[in-house]
């Protein structure tokens, strides 16, 4: 199986599919949300349409359903807004941005050891420079067409099917999320308590609080990415919201000092953030895994 590239990533911040919600509570765990056997199959259809379609362009395509429901039992408990699996997880790893390099072997991300599940990222880091923009190029027009036949999508390109995913997840994020008065309330409650202990605060929306510490980590990880590769491309963008992060190379004992800041920076996080989360965190698992299956992610 392929492994993740150090070198460099885009992430959105905007698009809920493309990264997790983040957060602990302070509460009985809740069911994780589900997925129904008619999304299940709509996932699998979307799968084999592609593959057919890559098929009669003359590639391989592997059709592939990711998992979507948690792989363990404790990472049920965070996603559910378990506070004590929040907190054993925010002990060790942080918010999960520098731990990639001090624990590669049990962190997923760009840089981590742990094997790429998707059978297609080794079928295309197989391929010459010519080959594989083959392959895109026939990526894209089998995204056109089996958008629109399985999930009704107009879609241009593979890209803007994350584009349009990134926009459905943004749009119910802001209605739902951000448009929770008690959500909001608890949000500036978190807020005030991190500004007292003197942390920068510039937006206490719920969906950017509930991110904030992870997004600083990572730009501070891009930082020192940038000084190390100047010239890298982070790549096409997914939407205009965008950012491109540049992966630094890191050994363990250079990341384990950035890690440790993470870290206090993420239990400050935790104990300010008790009431917020513990609302927060089950509304938006349900919410992401709700715009996903409309997407057959």
């Amino acid at each position: 199986m392929s492994k993740r590239s150090h070198l460099a990533l885009a992430l959105s911040f905007s698009a809920a599919a493309l990264c997790g919600c983040g957060g602990a509570a302070e509460s009985a765990a809740q069911p994780a949300p589900t997925t129904s056997a008619a999304v299940k199959d709509k996932r699998h259809q979307f799968e084999a349409a592609k593959a057919d379609c890559m098929k009669q362009q003359g590639f391989k395509y592997v059709p592939y359903v990711r998992p979507t429901e948690a792989a363990t039992e404790e990472e049920r408990k965070r996603d559910s807004g378990d506070y004590q699996a929040m907190l054993k997880y925010r002990e060790k790893y942080g918010f999960g941005v520098f731990a990639v390099h001090v624990y590669p072997k049990e962190i997923e991300g760009p840089g981590s050891e742990i094997p790429i599940a998707d059978p297609n990222s080794e079928v295309q880091s197989s391929l010459s420079p010519a080959q594989l923009d083959a392959y895109n190029k026939a990526k894209n027009a089998c995204m056109v067409t089996v958008g629109k036949q399985v999930l009704g999508l107009t879609l241009k390109s593979n890209i803007d099917y994350f584009n349009h995913m990134a926009l459905a997840h943004r749009r119910a994020k802001t209605a739902e999320l951000d448009g929770d008065a008690g959500l909001v309330e608890l949000a500036g409650t978190m807020g005030t308590c991190l500004k007292g202990k003197g942390y920068p605060v510039s937006d206490t929306k719920p969906t950017a609080i509930a991110r904030r510490g992870e997004i600083d980590f990572m730009e501070r990880q891009s930082a020192i990415g940038r000084k190390q590769h100047p010239d890298m491309d982070a790549g096409e963008k997914v939407t205009k919201n965008t950012r491109q992060l540049v992966m630094p190379t890191l050994t363990p004992q250079q990341a384990r000092p950035h890690l440790d800041k993470e870290i206090k920076a993420a239990l400050d996080d935790l104990e300010c953030g008790k009431d917020f989360y513990a609302a927060y965190a089950p509304k938006a698992a349900a919410l992401q895994r709700r715009v996903n299956d409309q997407f057959a992610f």
